[in-house]
């Protein structure tokens, strides 16, 4: 089981990025448009840095659902392999056999 400081720091910043998405992605499509004046662009990528690091989706680290673990994180099932391998030998997850011989 993982930290739970590192669980409901990880929690913050997902909220944060959800939040501070809308405004980031206007200020990179005003930043990376070529079309515009340099001094607008310039001016895009000023007000980007001003906004809090941790608003940055790249700050948000994958974790388990089930146990919070960071490593080895299936994105299709949000749990690591240890809770899927828990859970597929129970028999709770359909389709998946463990195999053993």
């Amino acid at each position: 089981m993982a930290k739970k400081s590192a669980v409901n720091r990880n929690l913050a910043v997902k909220r944060l990025v959800k939040l501070q998405a809308p405004k980031r992605l206007a200020l990179k499509a005003i930043a990376n448009d070529e079309s515009r004046p340099l001094e607008e662009r310039f001016e895009a990528r000023l007000k980007l840095a001003k906004l809090p690091r941790s608003g940055s989706a790249t700050r948000f680290r994958n974790r388990c659902e089930i146990t919070g673990r960071p490593r080895a994180f299936y994105r299709k099932m949000k749990m690591s392999r240890i809770a899927l391998r828990d859970l597929g030998s129970k028999g709770h997850i359909p389709g998946l056999v463990k195999s053993s011989w």
